[in-house]
């Protein structure tokens, strides 16, 4: 009895190389779904490249012209003061259209619109509450460091007893 001599496929070894033994894909089938995806990438990097604000919401707002208002909070014993509220409003207007808290390091920045003279006011529950005019015409950035002070003077808390 003779054997049947079978041709190999010249690439096969190498397409072995590329494909999971598991795959349920066969090569012509990878092959489709290779080329799909690569015509999907490129479509959509198009898409991006033709908006020029890289695919933002408000292309139209920019914070070019913008003022900061950047503040350092410490409590009165000199440590980061967590917590803190700011809120700032235009010296004329009554409502405060401007919020931010401080992180953990004591810092909380607020962007408002340039050319405007500003009420920040600082407040936490306990210490009394600040309030600082600010002069957005000049520059663009302010930086402020403030001590909050409590309001019935010093700690008298556990732990202070017999301390003069």
């Amino acid at each position: 009895m003779r054997k049947k001599k079978t041709k190999k496929k010249r690439f096969d070894s190498l397409f072995q190389f590329f494909r999971h033994p598991l795959s349920p894909f066969g090569h012509l089938n990878l092959v489709r779904l290779t080329i799909a995806l690569i015509g999907m990438i490129s479509l959509s990097g198009a898409t991006f490249a033709l908006n020029p604000a890289g695919g933002a919401q408000n292309a139209g707002a920019s914070h070019a012209h913008d003022f900061v208002i950047f503040a350092t909070v410490f409590n009165d014993r000199g440590f980061a003061f967590p917590g803190v509220r700011a809120r700032a409003r235009r010296a004329e207007e009554k409502k405060y259209r401007w919020e931010a808290a401080s992180d953990h390091q004591g810092e909380f920045a607020l962007r408002v619109p340039h050319d405007a003279d500003y009420e920040l006011t600082i407040e936490m529950r306990g210490f009394k509450t600040q309030t600082l005019k600010i002069d957005a015409r000049q520059g663009n950035r302010t930086d402020l460091t403030i001590r909050m002070e409590p309001l019935a003077g010093p700690s008298t808390g556990p732990g202070t007893e017999g301390k003069p």
